[in-house]
């Protein structure tokens, strides 16, 4: 679902990817991890096409960038560091708005749907500004899977959620993988990430110094290469 060879990005006279080899499988979720400043957010937003390739080859549902950014647009969702909400409208108020932007027919059964598996269902009148982070958060999510996306991209996803909002997040996302989705997510957290994730990967220096199945690890195996590669 998402196939990237060799990808490079600067920023001005600044390299931050150095030739990033990546990959991510429908119905999979992919951990990345890596120091702050490795390339992290810069990957997720090419994936996104918020920002265009430096060069290499990426590709997104067989959809090559940044030549049908476009195309691709319509079949991702992503969390990344903003919410994307407006925050004088209500969680349904947003939802409805970014129904309109992928136009969706029909779309208040799907906005339902989401407002209750997010747990906001009591508070979709409200307007987002009276949110705590974690509800925004809930909600965030909520608009990334309106459109039934193919691949979905979070960064940093579990900022402000409490213990009840990050279970809620795992089972969201297991089930979107389960369905087919490519869930593609950063963290800091080594052994949650490892344990939610089939696949993981570490970025350091500008590059995937590490790309392997979770399997292959135990938290305390993973926290030690981990520290190895990055080192």
């Amino acid at each position: 679902m998402i196939a990237i060879s060799a990808l490079t990005r600067s920023f001005g006279l600044r390299p931050v990817l150095r030739g990033v080899d990546f990959a991510a499988e429908a119905g999979t979720i992919t951990a990345i991890f890596g120091p702050n400043g490795t390339g992290k957010s810069t990957l997720l937003r090419v994936v996104a096409t918020l920002i265009r390739p430096g060069s290499g080859q990426v590709s997104i549902a067989g959809y090559p960038l940044p030549s049908h950014s476009e195309a691709v647009r319509g079949v991702i969702g992503a969390v990344l560091h903003g919410p994307l909400l407006y925050s004088e409208l209500s969680a349904d108020e947003n939802l409805r708005f970014y129904a309109q932007l992928y136009d969706l027919a029909a779309p208040q059964p799907r906005i339902d749907e989401l407002l209750e598996r997010v747990g906001l269902t009591r508070r979709r009148k409200d307007p987002v500004r009276v949110y705590s982070r974690g509800m925004q958060q809930r909600l965030a999510v909520a608009r990334a899977l309106l459109h039934r996306p193919k691949v979905l991209l979070l960064d940093e996803p579990y900022t402000g959620l409490d213990p009840a909002g990050t279970a809620l997040l795992d089972d969201v996302l297991r089930e979107q993988a389960r369905g087919g989705t490519a869930v593609v997510l950063t963290s800091h957290d080594l052994a949650h990430g490892l344990a939610l994730a089939d696949r993981v990967v570490v970025l350091a220096r500008g590059k995937a110094q590490l790309a392997a199945p979770s399997s292959d690890f135990t938290p305390e195996t993973f926290a030690a290469r981990y520290a190895e590669v990055v080192a």
